[in-house]
């Protein structure tokens, strides 16, 4: 009744919704159901939000985006800078998901914020693009180079889009999504090591660049890792080489032409970054959300900010700079060439853990998505069942775990694996996550001002969410620009998702009706 009255009341009707929306809501059970509180239980610590964040962000971004950037950039300083802008964006994003998530909570991420800001219609979209979409592409992708990862240790670059390459992908994807079947308990221990091997990786590489800047600064003449670091400026213009042989030179571009460089280098950033958004997906289960969920975002991310220019100074210290823009395995080159195949090989192999840990850490996240969804009535019931694979729980099951829903999020990522590949699916999954990611930070500022007494335990600066609804807005509409397919496949999913709500709606409607009429001619 508490909600009904709220919803009458037009300082907190959602800004979108039409009256007939609103009415129909307070009646609707597909539209108004609240997600049960406990689906999962709150035995989750900052400590476990920390390190799903962690385990999450730090995948094949650091170890294969390097060189993207570097190929967009005039200099290996300004290189760093734009790890450094990525980061302190994505910094911002996460600071005004952790105002919403502590405010609103509720399971599934931007879903619950989205449908009180702006309506139900886009709590469902948001939950429809991360579970048709964005998350079954990133699992793709994340499959994907941990199998080119195992290739380029061997030896073999040009087998990508080969039958072989695919099956064994998706055959990575299940075992990973199986691991995540098991418990939570399990996963997070073994999301735990997956964070250890994350850090070692990182430190390796960050050591073997210390190593050589030791040794070249004790005997400027030994010629250990690149020379580059020692003999040319951090910030000055230099020529850049790019995989298709062709080179840059940066002082015949103009500004307009440099700056598109940059966006594009920024682009590269914020995807090795992504995942920042991921620890809000856990809100329901922190013991104290309020507390631990600002503690995990801004402790977990100026780390990975630390690790991430740390690893990429490392690189331009142990590689010439005309080698970095031309890789994209940037780490398992550097390592080579420092110390030979063999220790390549290793490498290949920490990289191989890293990104499984990835997969591991985005794999738990889909399916408490997708639950979240089944729980307001968006998707079938049957995928809020934890524990078993079937329509109804167990109650002596000893999983917790929403196989129902790891078995859907197995099925979707089998197909973009099949059917995609790495760079295009890399564009449309950024596309899919940043058109939300714009609403939800405009949505945050709205908010402010339309429910200034709402409870905010944490509450950044408003300067913050506003950063990050100017540059996410710039980042949909360049790859919306230079992306036409993909924007069009996510329009076509996005008409689809509407049609699927509508017709529920519909649907739930007549079924309610024909529930009133039994009951009065009863």
């Amino acid at each position: 009744m508490a909600e009904n009255d709220q919803l009458s009341d037009g300082a907190n009707r959602p800004l979108l919704s039409t009256s007939d929306e609103q009415e129909y809501g307070t009646s609707a059970t597909f539209l108004t159901t609240t997600p049960p509180e406990g689906t999962f239980k709150r035995n989750l610590g900052a400590i476990n939000a920390f390190a799903i964040v962690i385990s999450i962000v730090i995948g094949s971004g650091v170890f294969t985006s390097p060189g993207s950037i570097d190929a967009n950039v005039p200099s290996p300083g300004a290189a760093l800078i734009t790890w450094l802008v990525g980061g302190v964006l994505a910094w911002t994003g996460a600071a005004t998901l952790a105002e919403l998530g502590t405010a609103i909570p509720g399971e599934g991420g931007v879903q619950p914020f989205l449908k009180r800001i702006f309506g139900d219609v886009f709590g469902f979209l948001a939950a429809w693009t991360w579970i048709v979409a964005v998350m079954p592409a990133t699992l793709a992708i994340l499959s994907i180079v941990f199998i080119e990862t195992i290739f380029s240790a061997s030896g073999v670059t040009d087998q990508a889009g080969s039958i072989l390459h695919k099956l064994l992908s998706v055959l990575i994807l299940l075992v990973i999504n199986a691991a995540n079947g098991i418990s939570t308990k399990a996963s997070t221990r073994l999301n735990n090591f997956f964070v250890g091997t994350k850090f070692l990786s990182i430190f390796g590489v960050f050591l073997a660049g210390l190593v050589v800047v030791i040794i070249g600064l004790a005997n400027s003449k030994r010629d250990v890792g690149g020379r580059d670091w020692l003999m040319k400026p951090w910030f000055g213009y230099r020529d850049t080489p790019e995989p298709d042989g062709s080179t840059i030179d940066w002082s015949e571009l103009s500004q307009w032409e440099i700056l598109g460089h940059f966006s594009a280098a920024l682009y590269g950033a914020l995807w090795a970054y992504s995942g920042w958004d991921k620890a809000i997906y856990i809100t329901a289960e922190l013991k104290s959300p309020a507390r631990q969920l600002p503690l995990a975002i801004n402790t977990a991310i100026p780390t990975i900010i630390v690790c991430f220019i740390a690893a990429n100074a490392a690189y331009y210290v142990l590689l010439p700079w005309d080698v970095i823009s031309t890789t994209d395995s940037v780490a398992v080159t550097a390592i080579t060439r420092l110390l030979g195949p063999a220790f390549g090989i290793v490498a290949a192999i920490l990289v191989c853990l890293v990104v499984a840990g990835s997969l591991l850490g985005n794999s738990f996240v889909a399916g408490r998505m997708t639950v979240a969804a089944a729980n307001a009535n968006w998707l079938p019931h049957l995928f809020a069942v934890v524990g078993k694979v079937g329509i109804k729980p167990s109650p002596d099951s000893s999983s917790d775990a929403p196989l129902n829903a790891l078995l859907l999020s197995s099925i979707l990522s089998t197909l973009y694996i099949l059917f995609g590949n790495f760079r295009a699916l890399l564009t449309f999954n950024g596309l899919g996550e940043y058109s939300f990611f714009f609403l939800t930070v405009v949505g945050a500022i709205v908010l402010r001002f339309r429910e200034p007494d709402l409870e905010r335990p944490y509450k950044p600066l408003l300067l913050i969410p506003a950063t990050f609804a100017i540059v996410s807005g710039f980042v949909v509409v360049r790859g919306a620009v230079f992306a036409p397919v993909q924007t069009a496949v996510l329009v076509v999913l996005w008409i689809l998702g509407v049609g699927f709500y509508q017709t529920k709606k519909l649907w739930t409607k007549k079924a309610e009706e024909g529930h009133e009429d039994d009951v009065h001619a009863g």
